[in-house]
């Protein structure tokens, strides 16, 4: 997929009233150009990956997969507050350094606001199929109520129309782990809070897998084990890889912004929020997802109207929207065959 940049240099207003001018959206489309007519299938992207669906969701998208970049005019727009392109904390402010916690604060709203904007940018009219897991999917829902004239299809995978205590339990012990290394509050360079991150990093993946899959990958090995390690081997090499990539201020800045869905607020509470998608949704859950489990998003499902349910079984929780393709392609393949 082509890599591109846009600037949009009128004043961008945050949901906190914040103008921020000159705000930068990275995106990623299908290597030609956007014509009238095409088919356009927008995908949203998870908490730490980038705007190249081609990269993360290699089994679904791609030239000739089940999203095909040369068949559909594919779009996936890096979210603000990532350091994958987009305006955030990590992006040099007028004085040389980069902003730090002088970004002003992202909610879901605000990076749906944003790809609205590119959107209208790009000339796209009408998005033929809207889908997104995790905070991906918390950005479909919260777009399929702010523009449901602009979507036609939507599927929302492994997520929830209200962030709830359990997730942000979650992500507050994340960022008191980044807190509690005494180099990222010193704001001295974008490597500060490694250790931190390394940590939160930790902690969010027993999240996002489940005791099944820990046991089927990570148990001991041998029958004489006195000090386990295995596991804890895995969980430090898993925050190593995270912090070698990321930044740990753009991380505390995207965790805070899952925190803040809410389709609710504004709009009379969440029933009256979900009744507004017009849009085809489909809804799919994880048997073993810890974040968003199987009750929750039936009850989400249940209040949009015409919304079809589906639960995919996996040993790998909330992570299984990246690894159970072939569950998630038998499912969407019949969406895509609406158009």
């Amino acid at each position: 997929m082509k890599y591109s940049e846009y600037i949009y240099e009128k004043a961008f207003q945050f949901e906190d009233g914040t103008l921020f001018r000159g705000l930068k959206i990275a995106y990623h489309t299908s290597e030609r150009e956007y014509r009238p007519g095409d088919k356009v299938v927008w995908v949203c992207h998870a908490l730490t990956a980038n705007s190249n669906p081609e990269e993360w969701w290699p089994q679904l998208v791609g030239p000739g997969k089940l999203i095909d970049t040369e068949k559909y005019f594919v779009v996936c727009s890096n979210m603000i507050g990532s350091p994958y392109g987009s305006s955030g904390p990590a992006n040099i402010h007028e004085d040389g350094k980069p902003y730090f916690f002088r970004f002003p604060a992202v909610t879901v709203r605000d990076i749906v606001s944003s790809m609205i904007l590119l959107r209208k940018h790009l000339g796209i009219e009408k998005i033929d199929f809207l889908l997104g897991s995790s905070i991906g999917g918390f950005q479909a829902m919260e777009w399929a109520v702010m523009e449901p004239e602009a979507i036609a299809n939507a599927a929302f995978i492994a997520c929830s129309p209200r962030a709830t205590a359990w997730v942000t339990a979650y992500n507050e012990s994340q960022r008191m782990a980044l807190e509690a290394d005494p180099t990222f509050r010193a704001c001295e360079g974008l490597d500060g809070g490694k250790a931190g991150l390394r940590c939160a990093r930790s902690i969010a993946l027993i999240s996002y897998r489940s005791y099944e899959g820990y046991n089927a990958t990570q148990f001991e090995q041998s029958d004489d084990t006195m000090f386990a390690d295995r596991a804890g081997s895995y969980q430090r090499y898993q925050g190593k890889k995270l912090a070698d990539r990321f930044d740990a201020y753009s991380y505390w800045y995207l965790s805070r912004s899952v925190d803040s869905q809410n389709l609710g607020r504004g709009r009379g509470g969440l029933e009256k929020a979900l009744a507004r998608i017009t849009v085809k949704p489909t809804v799919i859950a994880i048997d073993t997802d810890r974040l968003f489990p199987v009750e929750e998003m039936a009850a989400a499902a249940s209040m949009i109207p015409g919304a079809d349910f589906h639960v995919i079984s996996s040993d790998f929780g909330h992570d299984g929207f990246l690894l159970e393709y072939e569950q998630i392609t038998n499912i969407l393949k019949d969406i895509l065959c609406r158009f």
